[in-house]
C-alpha cells in the first residue's frame, strides 16, 4: 500500500483551530501500518465523547464545538478518519473500504486509547463507522448522538440528491472539497475556513479517501457492507443504549433518516430529539456551538 502524509506546514495559521495534534499507529490491513491524527481537549477524567467527522471534511468541522464540550467537562476526542485530515492517505481508492474504516477507528479508539463509557458523535460518514462500532463493541458506548447520518444496508433505495453528488465526486476531473462542504452549508464560508478544508490534500494524488467513500455506501442488497450492516441494525434497534437523534432542518441528503432513526432505535423513545434550525448537512459548521450544547445536557442527563 503506497501512503501518503501531507506535509505538516499545509496546516499551519488554521482559524479557531490551534489544537496540538496527537497520533497513534494502526495496522493498514496489508501488512503495514498508518498514522492516524486525533486532537484531543477537556479533563483528562471526564466523560469522553468520540467526535466522527464524515466526507470530505476533518476534524477541523468540530473546532466550534470542541471548546463547548471540554469547557462542559467532557474529554473530547476527534480523529481525521484514515485519508483525511492529518492522518495518513493510501494512494489507491481501492486501498479503502468500509470494513478497514471501521477497523481503523476502531483499533485508534480501543485498543490505543482504550476508550470506554463513550458518547458517540457521529455525522455523516461518522454516524455509519460509529454505528457499526457501538453494534460490534456496546461495552464501549455509554450514549449515541446521531447527527445528519444513518446506515446503510442496500436494501432502501438513496436519495436522487446523493446519486447527484457521489457522480460529481467520482466524474469531476479535479476535485475541489471545500466547495463541496460549502455545498452543504447554509452559512457562506470565510475563505480562511475553505482553505482550511483544502489543507490536507496538496494535490489529487492525496484525495482516494474523499474519491473512494462515496463508492462504499451500500446501494445494492449483496454490497460487501450489507451484511455487516445489517447485523449492526438488528443490534442497536434492540439496544437500550440512549440515543439522541440530532439532526438539522435543512439536509436533503440525510435529513429522512431522522424518523426513522427516531421510530426504530429502542434508545431513542421517549426522548426529546432536537431540530437544529438554520443549519445544513455540516450542521457543526453552520451550528455547532448549539449541537454541543444539545450534547452536553444529553450527556449530563441520559
Amino acid at each position: 500500500m503506497e501512503i501518503l502524509r501531507t506535509p505538516d506546514a499545509r496546516f499551519a495559521g488554521l482559524p479557531d483551530f490551534d489544537f496540538v495534534p496527537e497520533y497513534a499507529t494502526v495496522p493498514d490491513g496489508d501488512g503495514g501500518s498508518l498514522r492516524m491524527a486525533y486532537v484531543a481537549a477537556g479533563p483528562a477524567d471526564g466523560p469522553v465523547v468520540l467526535c466522527l467527522h464524515g466526507e470530505p471534511s476533518w476534524s477541523f468541522l468540530y473546532r466550534t464545538m470542541i471548546p463547548v464540550l471540554a469547557a462542559g467537562g467532557l474529554r473530547v476526542i476527534a480523529p481525521d478518519l484514515v485519508g483525511f485530515g492529518r492522518s495518513d492517505k493510501p494512494a489507491r481508492i481501492e486501498d479503502h473500504s468500509f470494513a478497514r474504516h471501521v477497523e481503523w477507528v476502531r483499533c485508534l479508539a480501543f485498543d490505543r486509547l482504550d476508550l470506554r463509557a463513550v458518547t458517540l458523535v457521529g455525522q455523516d460518514w461518522g454516524g455509519l463507522i460509529g454505528f457499526r462500532l457501538a453494534a460490534e463493541n456496546p461495552d464501549r458506548f455509554s450514549r449515541l448522538v446521531a447527527a445528519n447520518t444513518g446506515l446503510p444496508t442496500g436494501d432502501q433505495p438513496m436519495p436522487d440528491v446523493w446519486w447527484q453528488f457521489r457522480r460529481v465526486v467520482e466524474q469531476a476531473s479535479e476535485l475541489d472539497v471545500a466547495r463541496l462542504v460549502q455545498a452543504g452549508c447554509r452559512a457562506e464560508l470565510a475563505p480562511a475556513v475553505r482553505a482550511g478544508y483544502d489543507a490536507p490534500f496538496p494535490d489529487a494524488r492525496y484525495q482516494a479517501g474523499p474519491r473512494a467513500m462515496p463508492l462504499l455506501v451500500p446501494t445494492a442488497p449483496d454490497d460487501p457492507a450489507s451484511e455487516a450492516n445489517r447485523a449492526a441494525w438488528a443490534a442497536l434497534t434492540a439496544a437500550t443504549t440512549p440515543l439522541l437523534v440530532a439532526f438539522s432542518d435543512g439536509d436533503p441528503i440525510t435529513g429522512g433518516m431522522a424518523p426513522v432513526l427516531r421510530g426504530a432505535f429502542a434508545g431513542a423513545r421517549g426522548r426529546n430529539h432536537p431540530v437544529i434550525a438554520g443549519a445544513g448537512h455540516f450542521l457543526q459548521e453552520d451550528a455547532g456551538e448549539e449541537l454541543a450544547r444539545q450534547v452536553l445536557t444529553f450527556v449530563r442527563t441520559a
